[in-house]
């Protein structure tokens, strides 16, 4: 029965930071409208404590500050802010214009899924290239 039990707390912690629900994604639309009155859209830059970088998606609200190494990385749940510090690939992206392997911390993030998918660029030459082609 502990077994279960402890199964199903994982699962849920799981769940709750996929960012893939019906009912996470509602949430996080209401969260959007509520607690912020500039509500980003997909292509805008939006401010690295609005993402989660674990999930690499917008929020819509201020994300758990987590500090590694001298740089400011977010998270948007008690499992991101003990992942980040362990797992190096939540700490890196890849430039989508440049293919460049490039910092979280130092990136500039822009919206460019749907769902408030993010991607993060080495810097606004890069950002304005992407977004150009599209």
């Amino acid at each position: 029965m502990k077994i279960i039990l402890y199964a199903l707390m994982i699962l849920a912690t799981l769940t709750s930071c996929s960012g893939n629900s019906n009912e996470a994604s509602k949430k996080k639309e209401q969260n959007v409208t509520d607690s912020n009155p500039n509500v980003f859209n997909k292509g805008d830059i939006v401010p690295n404590d609005l993402v989660c970088m674990v999930n690499n998606e917008y929020m819509g609200k201020k994300q758990f500050e987590v500090n590694f190494e001298g740089k400011i990385y977010y998270g948007c749940c008690q499992m991101c802010k003990e992942r980040i510090p362990k797992d190096p690939s939540t700490r890196v992206a890849i430039d989508p214009f440049s293919k460049k392997q490039i910092d979280k911390a130092t990136a500039i993030i822009a919206i460019t899924g749907n769902n408030g998918e993010v991607s993060y660029f080495e810097n606004n030459t890069t950002y304005t290239n992407y977004i150009n082609q599209f």
